[in-house]
């Protein structure tokens, strides 16, 4: 492994006192940023590998011209400031050129993920107004089906396919004959830079807007004390392209720091094996990756692979989209001598609470907050609450809101405000701190299960639950009840080499008992082969709760 680094958070609580982060009156990362290290010809922006082994190796100065003549193409197609565009690609260079090339210009690109259906596609289309789509063949094929629903689009982009037929216009063709050098009007801090839709695992997706100065400066927090990078590192996130996470870890993080990325335009199911071969092969210093990457990481086969194949040179490895189970740090770290330092923020924020180099990890916590936010716990009425007392995630947002977070819900008014409770912004997470400060992840704020009259996270009996050699993956939910009012329920998958029993499910009954409290185990448990996630691959217990409350009516 590569030799330690002196980490860019030395003592937490000074950091937080110091922290600052200037924002001019104008500003635009793909400019400002990209063309800062742009000015190195040889500083490396990406190792990208593709799909067919092939590697490219690409620099800053390389994305500052492919994005100007991005920036300078889609203008000549009628592209305008504050216009939106839906950008739907797999990990490819073209992602970045497009995104930054619209940031320079000042239209709006909605990263979107390649896993969107037909419906999705119009759904987002219609409700941002998007005005263009850039895309490959697959996502050409499905925006085809939905096109003459989607009477706001007035220019199609190609990118894997420079004759791409009538109604479209292929990406190299586009700006290869366009100008290398961006002149077009500046962008202001607060002018508006792009859109994600949520993860939609409670009713359907907002619009979550982000001005120049919120992710794209923000996001030095999150690049700077949680992934700790430094100029030289090369940085490995898991993340597909369409999600905030790689807007976090694939884009603003990295790149603000000076790092590059490694990028494998990989496609279809998670392969926990190729993944290991990579950190094993390649000197890829920092690893990102979502809890369910993490958990296929330590099953029995990759762990195997990992006693004679150690990461060749990782030095740092973190996660973030849901909580991180105890369990699996333990495994991770029993393995590779690297403890995975679990984050947390949204979609609407930056980095809100993380375990930081100079913190000691408590397995399961979420860290402590940030510098730049305030975070605490609060009740229904805005106080805060107490040490180990279960409350609302809350930013405080008065009497001044960090700019390091969303502008609002676009086009949603009530969503904005209902998002707001006196001093503080509410996340929609459950949680609480401990005596020293640390966060707690309870769940999702309609994911808490109260069981004769307990109040009961499902993350706690889900960490309980992988800690049993059989459970690969689980989710726990509320089922109505008419003694208790609802009971706690775990869905299943069984990890390879067990089948489903009885016998089994009584097993883990007792052992959820033994490891968490009686009152927490599971009374009703299911096998299943597959969990209903969001897209993103977040578990949506919403639709397990329902199917329990239709189930029982």
């Amino acid at each position: 492994m590569t030799q330690a680094k002196t980490p860019n958070m030395l003592d937490y609580e000074a950091e937080r006192r110091a922290f600052a982060l200037e924002v001019p009156e104008y500003f635009n990362f793909a400019t400002d940023v990209i063309g800062k290290w742009a000015q190195d010809p040889q500083k490396l922006a990406m190792l990208w590998l593709g799909q067919d082994g092939e590697e490219r190796r690409l620099t800053f100065a390389h994305f500052a011209e492919a994005s100007s003549r991005a920036a300078n193409a889609f203008s000549l197609l009628g592209i305008r400031k504050g216009d939106t565009v839906l950008v739907m690609l797999p990990r490819v260079p073209e992602w970045w050129e497009s995104v930054l090339g619209l940031m320079k210009l000042g239209a709006i690109p909605i990263p979107s993920t390649t896993l969107l259906t037909t419906k999705d596609i119009q759904f987002r289309i219609k409700a941002a107004e998007a005005r263009a789509i850039i895309t490959d063949s697959e996502g050409a094929r499905k925006f085809e089906a939905v096109r003459d629903q989607c009477l706001t689009v007035t220019q199609a982009i190609l990118v894997d396919n420079d004759e791409p037929g009538e109604g479209w216009h292929g990406y190299a063709h586009i700006t290869g004959k366009a100008l290398p050098d961006f002149l077009g009007p500046r962008t202001r801090s607060d002018d508006p830079c792009l859109i994600y839709f949520t993860s939609g695992t409670v009713g359907n997706p907002k619009m979550v807007l982000h001005t120049q100065a919120s992710y794209p400066i923000g996001h030095t927090i999150t690049g700077k004390y949680w992934l700790d990078l430094h100029e030289d590192d090369l940085h490995l996130n898991l993340t597909e392209n369409g999600w905030a996470k790689a807007a976090w870890s694939s884009l603003f993080g990295p790149w603000s720091m000076g790092a590059a990325i490694f990028v494998q335009d990989a496609r279809g199911k998670f392969n926990a094996l190729e993944t290991l071969e990579l950190l094993h092969t390649y000197p890829i210093t920092t690893f990102c990756a979502a809890p369910t990457a993490y958990r296929m990481l330590v099953l029995d086969e990759p762990l195997a692979y990992l006693q004679s194949h150690t990461p060749k040179a990782l030095r740092h490895c973190v996660g973030a989209g849901e909580p991180l189970n105890p369990e699996v740090i333990r495994l991770w770290e029993e393995k590779t001598g690297l403890t995975i330092r679990d984050g947390y923020g949204q979609t609407e924020t930056v980095l809100l609470c993380g375990n930081f180099p100079p913190l000691t990890v408590k397995p399961g916590s979420m860290g402590k907050p940030s510098p730049g936010f305030e975070i605490s716990i609060i009740d229904h009425d805005g106080s805060e609450l107490p040490p180990h007392k279960e409350g609302d995630i809350a930013v405080r947002i008065k009497p001044e809101r960090p700019l390091w977070m969303f502008q609002e819900y676009w086009r949603n008014l009530e969503a904005t405000q209902a998002s707001i409770r006196g001093d503080w912004y509410i996340t929609g997470d459950r949680a609480y701190k401990d005596e020293d400060g640390y966060f707690w992840f309870v769940g999702r704020a309609d994911d808490v299960i109260i069981t004769a009259g307990y109040r009961v996270g499902p993350f706690e009996v889900e960490s309980a639950l992988k800690e049993h050699p059989a459970v690969a993956e689980s989710a726990v939910v509320a089922s109505p009840d008419q003694m208790r009012g609802e009971i706690v329920k775990a869905f299943v998958i069984l990890a390879p080499g067990y089948e489903p029993a009885d016998s089994l499910a009584r097993e883990l009954q007792e052992h959820v008992k033994n490891v968490t409290a009686p009152y927490k185990y599971p009374r009703e448990i299911a096998f299943l082969e597959t969990l209903p996630k969001t897209i993103s691959g977040k578990i949506r217990r919403v639709e397990l709760r329902e199917r329990e409350r239709n189930k029982k009516a």
